[in-house]
């Protein structure tokens, strides 16, 4: 079976990086390298704890090339109450062999679609749109190349998780984001809404990937502060995971449960609903869908796709 040619894109934080063992496990799919963009951290701690999971990860090991650094417009917010310091819950992982590529990681991007034949490369984002809006600026015609974007942003048809009408990765760069959903490329956008209900990680899901493997208890271990955020939230152990959860519907779409076709906007006004999504049916706007918005998954199709590729995939290795 020929493979699906990936790049992901990632501000690498403790969800991303369960995201990415995720993807490093799933065989359809070839990862030819990843960017990362600031975001949650840093783009050079993005890149330093895409480097930890891949090695925690043992498959392969695609490259880790550092984007852009800031916003196009606005300063840098990052989630570090969320995520630790580090982004991977300050709990001392380092990669202790892989080290970043020299390389600019737009241009990186654009070089690969550059020699790739059309709708033969798909980009996996899981963090904020600077990278991408950067390289569709600088080669509108190259990035047109592209069989799809597929990414973890926006609220869905939901609240928001950094604002009530905003989610994190478009709101870090809603200019970015505007000019992405703008631009024409099929977009699969896998919203905030997505990872919650039935979606969310409970103490028994969290002890049966622990114990999984070496690998699953990675991925768990480095999402201990928000864990520990959670249980001030929700009052018991939940993890709300939405990379992962973006993830799983980009790779198996056995685990979809709603996604519908909308005409999305994103608000850069100044104000409350900086960084929203607005999200129209037929009904409201009378321009074609430019997305389909993935709003709500399979719990528990998800959490045996999280399990399959953090911990069988593992077994015997």
């Amino acid at each position: 079976m020929k493979k699906r040619k990936v790049i992901i894109d990632t501000d690498c934080g403790s969800d991303d990086a369960m995201a990415i063992a995720m993807a490093l496990n799933e065989p359809t799919i070839e990862i030819l390298f990843f960017t990362t963009v600031h975001g949650n951290v840093t783009a050079k701690q993005a890149a330093i704890n895409t480097l930890t999971t891949i090695e925690y990860s043992k498959t392969y090991e695609p490259p880790v090339y550092i984007g852009c650094k800031k916003p196009l417009i606005r300063d840098s917010h990052f989630a570090f109450e969320t995520h630790g310091n580090d982004g991977m819950g300050d709990i001392g992982l380092v990669p202790k062999r892989l080290k970043i590529k020299k390389g600019y990681g737009v241009l990186k991007l654009i070089e690969a679609l550059t020699n790739a034949e059309d709708q033969e490369i798909e980009i996996i984002t899981l963090g904020t749109l600077t990278n991408i809006a950067i390289a569709m600026r600088i080669a509108p015609d190259v990035m047109k190349k592209a069989k799809r974007i597929s990414m973890m942003g926006s609220q869905g048809l939901g609240k928001g998780n950094v604002t009530p009408m905003a989610e994190f990765n478009i709101w870090q760069d809603a200019e970015a984001a505007k000019i992405v959903f703008e631009f024409g490329v099929p977009l699969l956008v896998v919203g905030w809404d997505a990872c919650l209900g039935d979606a969310m990680l409970d103490s028994a899901d969290l002890e049966k990937i622990s114990s999984g493997s070496k690998l699953g208890k990675f991925t768990i271990d480095c999402n201990r502060q928000l864990l520990e955020m959670n249980r001030d939230r929700f009052g018991v152990e939940l993890l709300d995971m939405a990379d992962p959860a973006a993830m799983s519907a980009i790779l198996n779409s056995d685990t979809i449960c709603d996604c519908d076709d909308y005409y999305c906007e994103v608000d850069i006004s100044t104000g409350p609903s900086y960084g929203a999504v607005l999200v129209y049916d037929n009904f409201e706007c009378k321009k074609p869908a430019n997305a389909a918005v993935c709003s709500k998954l399979h719990g528990s199709k998800f959490k045996d796709y999280l399990y399959k590729t953090l911990c069988e995939s593992q077994q015997g290795g």
